[in-house]
């Protein structure tokens, strides 16, 4: 498996197997983000959508879910 350098964790880990959303921000977490990372984050998903009660299949809640994507992925690295 491919190595990528994670811009979350700072850690060189197993990259992805494929881009995780067909947008450009799919392809930026696919260059970038460590399977680790992207596992922590499926989880940390899992509590924003069940918390928020977010429906999906609405824009204003696939903006919320975006939002929080970037926020984990690319903000401040984790203590």
């Amino acid at each position: 498996m491919a190595q990528v350098e994670c811009a979350r964790c700072g850690e060189t880990g197993d990259q992805l197997a494929a881009p995780p959303l067909p947008t450009e921000l799919g392809n930026r977490i696919y260059d970038t983000i460590c399977q680790s990372c992207w596992d922590q984050w499926l989880q940390q998903q899992t509590v924003i959508i069940n918390h928020y009660g977010l429906d999906l299949r609405q824009p204003d809640a696939r903006q919320i879910l975006t939002q929080q994507t970037e926020a984990f992925l690319f903000g401040p690295p984790p203590e």
